[in-house]
């Protein structure tokens, strides 16, 4: 009996542990001991876990292309603030952060991506005018803008097009056996071929949609 009112009282509740000989906090998340100085605790709420486990959930958030970033308790709908976490976080992220917040400001109508595959920023139309050539402010590279591929000099848009239909035809079989093949998905909005690597079924594309990778439906974040 003498022992366990000596024994420390741990609560794994990020509940802040009251003992002669320290006054650690536990984190929810991974369970270990820190000390009150290397935990984070959100202003909207008391829930409170270790920088580490933050860091790690905000950029595990940023990667799905989402700019809400909520509570790591499972029952708390309250929102991580940016300027919160500046301080934990890399500064890579909380740029990467800030641009995600930007990017969902944009309505959907009026974005579209570089077209070469190691660059795809987003880049917005603001103009009423119709626009051919473009230059992506970030690869410095010419692409058109109507068909959405690397800029084509030497014929317009209608027979560009027509060309790439007959390459669309005749390669179109040998991509579909090859995405059967290896179960791509491609994403219900803008038909882009999405492979899952590892992680849950839930897909976030390029283009920010949101979908099932196993049956191919949309789906909505409460």
């Amino acid at each position: 009996e003498s022992d366990s009112e000596d024994a420390p009282l741990r609560i794994l509740k990020g509940k802040q542990i009251k003992t002669e000989e320290s006054s650690n906090v536990y984190c929810a998340i991974c369970m270990d001991e820190q000390p009150d100085e290397k935990m984070f605790k959100n202003q909207h709420c008391s829930h409170i876990f270790c920088n580490d486990c933050i860091r790690r959930h905000v950029a595990a958030k940023i990667e799905e292309n989402r700019s809400v970033v909520e509570c790591p308790h499972p029952s708390c709908k309250q929102v991580l603030e940016p300027h919160q976490c500046r301080s934990i976080i890399p500064e890579e992220l909380f740029d990467k952060w800030g641009n995600v917040l930007c990017q969902n400001l944009v309505p959907e109508s009026e974005k579209f991506y570089c077209p070469f595959k190691d660059c795809s920023a987003m880049m917005i139309c603001d103009c009423n005018e119709v626009v051919s050539s473009c230059e992506c402010p970030h690869c410095n590279r010419i692409f058109c803008a109507q068909c959405k591929v690397s800029w084509h000099a030497e014929i317009g848009c209608e027979e560009f097009q027509k060309l790439e239909e007959a390459k669309v035809e005749k390669g179109d079989s040998l991509v579909m056996e090859l995405a059967k093949s290896k179960s791509w998905r491609r994403c219900p909005k803008c038909s882009f071929y999405v492979e899952r690597i590892e992680g849950c079924c839930r897909i976030v594309c390029r283009c920010g949609h949101k979908f099932c990778y196993d049956c191919g439906l949309s789906w909505k974040s409460n």
